[in-house]
């Protein structure tokens, strides 16, 4: 059997920085949340996002999604616009505030929240409760950058801050600018299968030195300045180790080389879907550079695959796509909404192949935890959710894979 192809997996610098940083952080008895590497990789972080916005290094994306609702103001019986179409790490700290999540639709060019649905959804959440929604949460889905321009117009139109959720995005590019420094926050994540990782871990980008302090204070158990112990607010212990500070510094090191990687891979599988019929490979607008954390392709409901009378017979035992441990099981073997079985076919032909892939992410909208959460829906992100295939695209893919990927993929189609 050939070697087992993952979506995306974390890729070492050559030259082992990261082993270096490590290193220095064992040498130096730094093996603590905080310390040398934790300074100099958001210093790093900073001159790569550029526009004096200041980062503070964090355990998560989903703690930095977290903080920056909290440094927003957002809290009980508050409400926050958010994309559908996402991971749900975008959503749930909305709720850990005691806030509701407002769900908002996609549109089909970027994938990402659709501008004019938000503008209706906002002045319909003010005609029904009496105030507007206390933040916007935009994400950059797949590393695609959203329409920002728009979606910026529309918040400054109601006044309401933005949070760029661009914890797929890092190294995507809207006009020529790093995403995630338009709004007032944006997030960041490190984890073992982004473009570069700490392993574990995240960022939030602030606009200022005020607001990373204020950041940072959150982070670290919001310990008042005194010599013993004071806390006259509710902190949380969300600072960054110096040892994943430490593969963060070496990652820096390839993020050109992980990027021009991507985007290469985006290149074969665009070649050789471009005059498949059936298949749609998801691209970028020209005003746009994504830095395609996933490749993904949709299939035509009428595409024809092999195995598709296998498709859903057996419950899935554990979760697919790169998930480890113990999960919950899910106790069925279909759900009320789910990918078609054309989808579901090629995914399985691609696991007997050894090739790791997944569903598009299911909208939050269509979630059973979220079943009362107010939702403005155009039926873009459940199409999409039916239809799409994530494909390998890490830095430890190479153009073999993606053509044996590519052969798997055209030989489980039935003509």
């Amino acid at each position: 059997m050939s070697k087992r192809i993952y979506l995306c997996l974390a890729h070492m610098s050559e030259e082992g920085w990261e082993q270096k940083y490590i290193k220095e952080a064992f040498d130096t008895n730094w093996v603590v949340p905080l310390g040398p590497n934790v300074n100099a990789f958001e210093k790093e972080l900073e001159m790569y996002v550029g526009h004096n916005k200041r980062v503070v290094a964090l355990s998560s994306g989903t703690a930095a999604v977290h903080l920056s609702l909290i440094a927003s103001g957002v809290g009980p019986g508050d409400e926050v616009m958010v994309q559908s179409f996402t991971f749900c790490a975008s959503s749930h700290p909305i709720t850990y505030v005691g806030a509701t999540p407002v769900f908002v639709d996609s549109e089909r060019d970027t994938w990402n929240m659709d501008p004019e649905l938000l503008d209706k959804a906002i002045q319909d959440r003010i005609n029904k409760t009496g105030k507007k929604p206390k933040a916007i949460m935009t994400v950059y889905l797949y590393g695609m950058p959203a329409k920002i321009d728009e979606l910026m117009a529309v918040a400054e139109k109601y006044d309401i801050p933005v949070i760029e959720d661009a914890a797929e995005g890092f190294g995507s590019k809207y006009k020529g600018e790093i995403v995630g420094t338009r709004g007032v926050f944006g997030i960041l994540s490190f984890n073992g299968n982004k473009l570069i990782t700490t392993s574990g871990g995240g960022a939030l980008i602030c606009p200022n030195e005020e607001m990373r302090n204020r950041i940072m204070w959150y982070a670290t158990q919001a310990r008042e300045a005194y010599p013993y112990y004071q806390h006259e607010a509710i902190g949380y212990n969300y600072r960054m180790s110096n040892i994943c500070a430490g593969i963060g510094r070496g990652q820096m090191t390839v993020v050109a080389d992980h990027l021009a990687h991507h985007r290469h891979i985006r290149d074969m599988y665009r070649d050789a879907f471009r005059d498949v019929e059936g298949i749609t490979f998801h691209d970028e607008l020209p005003e746009m550079e994504s830095n395609f954390w996933l490749n993904t392709i949709t299939l035509d409901p009428k595409l024809k695959v092999k195995g598709e009378e296998n498709a859903y017979k057996e419950a899935v035992q554990g979760a697919i796509g790169g998930a480890a441990g113990v999960v919950h099981g899910g106790g069925s073997i279909h759900t009320d909404c789910e990918p078609h079985v054309n989808v579901e076919a090629m995914r399985l032909a691609l696991d007997a192949a050894d090739i790791e892939s997944r569903p598009l992410w299911k909208p939050m909208h269509l979630q059973p935890v979220y079943k009362n959460a107010p939702a403005y829906v155009n039926g873009v992100s459940e199409e999409l959710f039916k239809c799409g295939l994530c494909l390998p695209s890490g830095p430890m893919v190479t153009d073999d894979d993606v053509k044996r990927i590519i052969a798997t993929i055209l030989e489980n189609i039935v003509r």
